[in-house]
């Protein structure tokens, strides 16, 4: 259920890789949360540095969005880049997982791509 790639980069070298693999694999950032800095806005401090990207492939969620227009709510993919007992890891939720929840077996190979690219993508953002 769970891609997870551990690097010996900081939080920062990493994200600056994942908007150049974002790229490079015809996907676009279309935001990025910094959770810490988000939540101490609210008064609530977390000890770990954490950012969210949210990801897209536009033709790809066109043809999610064509079979099934609740897959919305799982919608656009996000990666996680966080620091974590002095490690930086980057993470992902499958999105063949989360497509399997609403029942669209005709998208699996849709799934399958974007899985692949997601993995492409982190694989190139963690290496040296």
């Amino acid at each position: 259920m769970l891609i997870q790639l551990n690097t010996d980069k900081t939080v920062k070298e990493a994200a600056e890789a994942l908007h150049i693999a974002v790229e490079a694999h015809h996907f676009g950032v279309m935001q990025v949360h910094d959770l810490r800095e988000t939540m101490w806005k609210k008064g609530v401090e977390i000890a770990h540095e954490c950012l969210i990207f949210e990801v897209c492939q536009p033709q790809q969620a066109k043809k999610v969005l064509d079979a099934n227009m609740s897959i919305s709510t799982a919608l656009p993919c996000r990666i996680s880049i966080y620091e974590e007992g002095g490690k930086t890891t980057l993470a992902t939720l499958k999105p063949t997982t989360l497509l399997a929840m609403f029942n669209t077996p005709q998208l699996n190979d849709v799934a399958k791509e974007v899985e692949d690219s997601i993995l492409a993508i982190m694989t190139a953002s963690a290496s040296a």
